[in-house]
């Protein structure tokens, strides 16, 4: 039985596929492939969706902005645990790609790269407003789902919710790192990530890198 969604439409953002991990302090990443944030028809329905693609796929067709593009999907099995609204597609083509607009960035809209270079590049926390509003089509936003452990010695003892983070230059105009965010831990005990967690893990980047 065939249960993938046919979907079609245009490429708003090229982002990566990152799922957060946290226990208290520590935090770790997976970095699973890209999602397509799209305006168009998914099973028969006009409006604006996100597609999971494999790291294959977006090599293969170097996908950016602008892009129409076809495929079929599978709703995910835990919507906690995923960003993207459709996944384990198939069938995809790209049916058209306009020439790309001069533009300056921000925000970068062309095909995003190697999941390695994120890795490398590190992120800064980035306000969930400012995303929405101004990065959501951008190569360097990345919306994650995260899994907090709230219990190390139990980890049946989950939480989850969805953070946003900039992996762009910290020169960006656009820029907003919004409030601290506080992980929750055992016997009602909380982290506050602060900000030398961001300036640790950017320290190796140049204000325009």
């Amino acid at each position: 039985m065939n249960d993938k969604i046919p979907w079609v439409g245009t490429i708003i953002g090229v982002q990566p596929r990152i799922r957060l991990t946290r226990s208290f302090d520590q935090s770790s990443h997976s970095y699973l492939g890209y999602v397509l944030r799209m305006s168009g028809t998914v099973g028969g329905e006009q409006r604006e969706f996100v597609v999971a693609v494999g790291k294959a796929a977006q090599i293969k067709h170097a996908f950016r902005a602008g892009d129409q593009v076809s495929g079929e999907s599978e709703p995910v099995e835990d919507a906690r645990t995923e960003i993207a609204e459709l996944y384990k597609t198939a069938k995809l083509k790209l049916l058209n790609r306009p020439a790309a607009e001069a533009s300056s960035p921000p925000p970068w809209l062309r095909a995003p790269p190697d999941l390695e270079v994120y890795r490398e590049r590190g992120h800064r926390r980035l306000d969930p407003k400012t995303f929405d509003s101004k990065c959501a089509a951008c190569m360097w936003g990345a919306k994650m789902a995260v899994e907090m452990i709230i219990d190390q010695w139990d980890q049946s003892k989950v939480k989850y919710r969805q953070e946003t983070f900039c992996y762009g230059p910290k020169s960006c105009s656009l820029y907003r790192a919004g409030a601290r965010r506080q992980v929750p831990g055992r016997k009602g005990m909380s982290w506050l990530e602060d900000d030398w967690v961001d300036e640790e893990a950017t320290a190796h980047r140049g204000p325009n890198e």
